[in-house]
């Protein structure tokens, strides 16, 4: 991902006078090199005790010097990609798709990147699981979590934390990137497809509201109706991962598939 929201065996064998490659091992004194006391030498070689090393070699040194600067341009790498804050922008309404502006107008579909058309062929629903959220309390978590920051292409409010309707635009979407939302074997897929849709509380312990689920709606619609995504294609995070219970038992699954488009 690029701000974008993220492993092998060795077997050797040789003869009693073959030069044998060191394998690197985080550790000290005789094992610093990888290697056991005697390992690969040639029988005749007789150890000596005052010749040992109290400390690490000068290979083991270099070893970790260089692992150090590695690791260091990594995060010096990851520090830049991933945004301080959560970004995006609020849209405090979203009409119907009959009164829908123009794509060159409509402000959801107004991207720092180009529309990426290729990409998206799905959506997916979840909700948060707490009655309260905001974009910048969800980055955090989703920052300690290890992802780079909002995993979700947008936010719809409940009132609390973020308005009653409010959808957040989130950076991913802004610029068109991949999410950071779906778990399981489905995940790699979805998250690199799927568009992920967050509802701002806890489905399993109250209901959403009701302007809540009509933005959702109309916001399901109008993504639809850009990307021609059919309403199969349109899935909750349970569905996806029967372990999870997001969006929560008490989304009115049957009304809002009567409310997306066929």
């Amino acid at each position: 991902m690029s701000r974008a929201d993220c492993k092998p065996c060795l077997e050797e064998s040789a003869a009693p006078h073959a030069k044998l490659t060191p394998r690197i091992q985080v550790g000290w004194g005789d094992m610093a090199d990888g290697m056991c006391e005697g390992h690969g030498r040639p029988t005749t070689m007789t150890t000596h005790a005052s010749t040992q090393s109290s400390g690490p070699s000068r290979r083991t040194q270099y070893v970790f010097v260089a692992f150090a600067v590695a690791m260091t341009a990594a995060m010096a790498l990851l520090a830049i990609d991933t945004p301080r804050q959560a970004g995006g922008f609020p849209l405090m309404a979203i009409t119907p798709l009959e009164d829908r502006p123009e794509s060159n107008s409509d402000r959801l579909f107004t991207t720092e990147r180009e529309l990426d058309r290729e990409r998206w062929s799905g959506i997916v629903i979840h909700h948060l699981g707490e009655p309260f959220g905001t974009p910048e309390s969800i980055h955090r978590r989703h920052l300690s979590w290890g992802y780079q920051g909002l995993g979700y292409h947008f936010l719809v409010g409940n009132g609390n934390g973020l308005s009653n309707g409010q959808i957040h635009v989130g950076y991913r979407w802004i610029e068109q990137l991949p999410g950071a939302h779906v778990v399981g074997e489905a995940g790699q897929g979805h998250n690199e497809h799927s568009i992920g849709i967050c509802m701002i509380g806890n489905g399993d312990s109250q209901s959403f509201t009701d302007r809540q689920m009509r933005h959702l709606s109309r916001l399901v619609q109008r993504l639809q109706q850009e990307f021609d995504i059919p309403a199969d294609a349109v899935h909750l995070h349970t569905d996806l991962a029967p372990n999870v219970s997001s969006p929560g038992t008490l989304f009115p699954r049957a009304d809002f598939r009567s409310q997306i488009l066929d």
